[in-house]
């Protein structure tokens, strides 16, 4: 695809026909080609049997994998599906060393709550601890503060790439730097990125890097990726094993070599097909096009909100992502999802639980969240400006 032509998107994503979508980092609307793709691998299923079908499709799950690979600057040995963002991020940490008393775990301050609660009960069973690196005045993590917190007690550095409560991109490169002179694992949570901005694992200096499909990427729920650096897979030990990823042969266990030694048997071949569906309309359309577009189209919705009486758009960084929050004085975040729900606008309300520390640092309960794509428009830009703009004006 050489030029971007938003309007043929559109009309291959049957969602667009009904309301305006700006959920996008919540799940995305699924193209058409994506959901046929299901739909023809679950109708051979029910007409050869699963099994059966799934034997054809390996060479066909195997070319997914490597779109994805491609993806993020990967190879496919270092790639694993998974069924969410939140199983890949806890199968890898779970393959960690176990934890001592006195261990330290260094989270950054937008770390998603499912990740944070992970840590912060392992910390409790052992005695370890989970610390918040300072952050900068623009609400970035602080990679020069993360340096001076580096001692022989840190196990763990995790970073949420780009939070899910608001625009900022923290710099994931920098913190890399950090890591990798210290010798110490780095994971990235980059549910948030994937298909939104550029990724290559190696300028991130990561060791692992997780992300489901369903946000950005426009991929189906139900699948995420694994990325795990080939010289730190002997690092890890799966929690659990099975016929593929770790079989017994001669009596002994023959774990795999390769990421796949965190994949279960048990998958849908039919998501994970339609996942490179997504994966290669992303990349003919090209990963700088969509972020291009999305920076601009968030930038005008945010300039929108800025000038609307009693809204406060809340935003932190300098390099912003297509996630745009702000509150309404006086008006719950969720009473403003289903208010423009009403008006057949989706967006998302985030409440503390999704990014405890942050929202805790700034007094925050609730944000309204309107995450936008490449699929919107901007006549949807300036809808959802008016609907919240009517919507203070009641305030």
């Amino acid at each position: 695809m050489n030029t971007f032509d938003v309007e043929e998107l559109r009309s291959e994503t049957p969602g667009c026909e009904f309301g305006v979508h700006f959920n996008h980092s919540g799940a995305s609307l699924p193209s058409r080609p994506t959901l046929e793709t299901i739909w023809r691998y679950l109708h051979r299923e029910a007409v050869d049997g699963p099994m059966e079908t799934a034997i054809d499709a390996g060479p066909l799950l195997e070319d997914v994998r490597a779109d994805a690979a491609s993806l993020i600057g990967a190879t496919p040995d270092e790639m694993a599906f998974m069924g969410s963002g939140s199983a890949a991020w806890g199968a890898a940490f779970a393959a960690l060393p176990p934890l001592a008393a006195g261990d330290r775990i260094l989270v950054g301050r937008q770390e998603w709550g499912g990740n944070l609660a992970t840590m912060q009960a392992a910390a409790a069973r052992t005695g370890a601890r989970v610390e918040t690196i300072p952050a900068r005045e623009d609400g970035g993590i602080d990679a020069s503060a993360l340096a001076n917190l580096i001692d022989d007690r840190v196990r763990l550095v995790s970073l949420t790439w780009l939070p899910a409560n608001g625009g900022l991109i923290n710099d994931a490169a920098a913190v890399g730097c950090v890591t990798k002179a210290a010798g110490i694992p780095y994971f990235i949570d980059a549910a948030q990125a994937l298909g939104q901005i550029p990724i290559h694992v190696g300028a991130l200096g990561c060791d692992a890097l997780t992300a489901a499909g369903r946000k950005f990427l426009r991929g189906p729920r139900g699948t995420a990726i694994l990325y795990v650096r080939r010289a730190f897979l002997q690092r890890l030990t799966p929690s659990y094993l099975d016929v593929v990823s770790g079989p017994i042969v001669d009596g002994v266990v023959a774990m795999r070599n390769d990421a796949r030694r965190f994949e279960a048997s048990e998958n849908s071949p039919a998501l994970l097909l339609g996942l490179g569906t997504a994966i290669r309309q992303a990349k003919a359309i090209g990963i700088n096009i969509i972020h291009e577009r999305i920076t601009t189209l968030a930038g005008t919705l945010r300039d929108n909100l800025r000038s609307i009486p009693k809204v406060t758009v809340r935003d932190l960084g300098t390099d912003l992502s297509g996630i745009v929050s702000f509150t309404i004085d006086g008006v719950p975040a969720s009473e403003i999802r289903v208010a423009l729900a009403e008006r057949q606008i989706a967006t998302g309300a985030n409440g503390v639980p999704y990014t405890p520390l942050d929202m805790t640092a700034r007094r925050l309960d609730q944000v309204a969240r309107a995450s936008v794509s490449y699929l919107n428009t901007p006549s949807e830009v300036a809808l959802l400006s008016d609907a919240v703009a009517a919507l203070a004006a009641r305030a």
